[in-house]
C-alpha cells in the first residue's frame, strides 16, 4: 500500500544504513541520557543517539532542554525523545501542543530528529497528530528526521493488526519505526520483526524498520538475518542477582555491538 510523501524531506529506507564494499549493515543507534552517552556512542561508531530522561524510571520521557543543547555539541546526531510522561501514548490535545512545542524546542536546539509515539482511540498510530507533527517538523527543518517510538509494540500488543499499522504510518510522514516486534523484548519478537520487515516492503516502502528491546549481544546475527534496517541499545548491563539494570551504558557491550553490525552486513 505505497502512498504518495505526505511531508517534504521524508527520507528513503536507504537512509541510516551502513555501506561496505559488498554489503549492507543496519547502524546502531543508542539510547542515552546526556552527553557523556552522546560521546560514548560516538565512540564506539554509532550511527546517532536517542536522547531521553529517566530511562530505567520510566522507559524515558523528554529530556531538558539544557541536556539536549549540550548532547548536541558533541557532533553526533541526536534524535530527542518527545514524551511529556510515563504510562499511555493516547494524548489529550493539550498533551499534544505540549509534544509539538517540545519537538520545535528540540530542533532548535540542534536536534537531527525527533522520536514520537502517538496513538488513537482505536488502539493504532494516530494518523492526523502524526502528520501534525511531521509537517511542522520539517516545516522548521526541512531535514529532520522522525521515528516512532515503541507505542507501536503497544498497539500490537492491543490486536491492532501489524499490516495496517505499518500503513498508517507510511502516510504520517515518518522515517522508521522502533519495535520488538510486539513483545517485551526483541527475542520473542523476532518472527514478528520478521514479517514486519516484510509487511513493510508493501505497506510502508518509506519505513525503516529499526528493533529495540532487550537487544542482547547474542541477537545480532538474527536480527542481520532479519533484515531490519537499523538496531536501538542502551547497551546497559544487568545485575542478575538483583535484576536490575545499569544507570548507563556499558563502553565494551557498546562497541561489541556496533562491531558485529558493521562486520555481519546482509546482501
Amino acid at each position: 500500500m505505497a502512498g504518495k510523501r505526505l511531508v517534504a524531506g521524508r527520507h528513503s529506507v536507504g537512509q541510516g544504513l551502513q555501506r561496505t564494499s559488498t554489503s549492507i549493515s543496519p547502524q546502531l543507534e543508542l539510547a542515552v541520557e546526556d552527553a557523556s552517552g552522546v560521546r560514548l556512542a560516538a565512540s564506539v561508531g554509532a550511527a546517532r543517539v536517542e536522547l531521553c530522561a529517566a530511562l530505567a524510571e520510566t522507559d524515558g520521557i523528554t529530556p531538558s532542554i539544557g541536556t539536549i543543547k549540550q548532547a548536541c555539541q558533541v557532533g553526533l546526531p541526536v534524535h530527542v525523545l518527545i514524551r511529556p510522561r510515563p504510562g499511555n501514548f493516547t494524548y489529550t490535545g493539550e498533551e499534544i501542543e505540549v509534544l509539538e512545542h517540545d519537538v520545535a524546542a528540540a530542533l532548535d536546539a540542534g536536534a537531527a530528529g525527533v522520536v514520537v509515539g502517538i496513538l488513537a482511540a482505536d488502539g493504532g498510530p494516530d494518523v492526523a497528530a502524526l502528520r501534525r507533527i511531521s509537517g511542522l517538523a520539517r516545516e522548521q527543518h526541512p531535514s529532520a528526521e522522525v521515528t516512532f517510538h515503541r507505542a507501536f509494540d503497544a498497539a500490537l500488543a492491543a490486536g491492532v493488526d501489524p499490516a495496517e499499522a505499518l500503513a498508517r504510518l507510511e502516510h504520517t510522514g515518518v522515517d522508521r519505526v522502533l519495535t520488538s516486534g510486539g513483545k517485551p523484548h526483541c527475542t520473542a519478537g523476532l518472527q514478528m520483526l520478521i514479517r514486519l520487515v516484510e509487511m513493510g516492503r508493501t505497506h510502508a516502502p518509506s519505513v525503516q524498520i529499526m528493533a529495540g528491546g532487550g537487544v542482547r549481544l547474542g541477537l545480532v546475527p538474527a536480527l542481520l538475518k532479519s533484515g531490519v534496517h537499523a538496531v536501538h541499545s542502551s547497551a546497559r548491563t544487568q545485575d542478575p542477582a538483583t535484576g536490575t539494570r545499569a544507570n548507563a551504558a556499558d563502553p565494551l557491550l557498546a562497541a561489541s555491538l556496533a562491531a558485529a553490525l558493521a562486520a555481519g552486513g546482509y546482501e
